[in-house]
């Protein structure tokens, strides 16, 4: 299929996408960003430090992770 050949076409959608797509970008609501609440056990002082408490599993739970095999070669193209 020749591109030239149909790029009048190719424009007509590229520019009904654009319209439908700025018609419903109207009708969203607006964000309401709001700053986050500051604790006070976070914030360090003179006399106490800040404590930085990061609660998850572990990815491996005892396993190694591997993430590329080096045994096999690379891309092949």
């Amino acid at each position: 299929m020749n591109i030239a050949k149909h790029m009048e076409a190719v424009f007509v959608v590229a520019l009904a996408a654009a319209g439908s797509a700025h018609f419903v970008a109207d009708q969203l609501p607006q964000a309401q960003a709001r700053p986050a609440a500051i604790q006070d056990s976070s914030i360090a002082t003179e006399t106490r430090m800040a404590v930085v408490v990061v609660k998850g599993k572990r990815p491996g739970a005892g396993k190694p992770v591997v993430l590329a095999a080096r045994s096999g070669a690379g891309s092949r193209i």
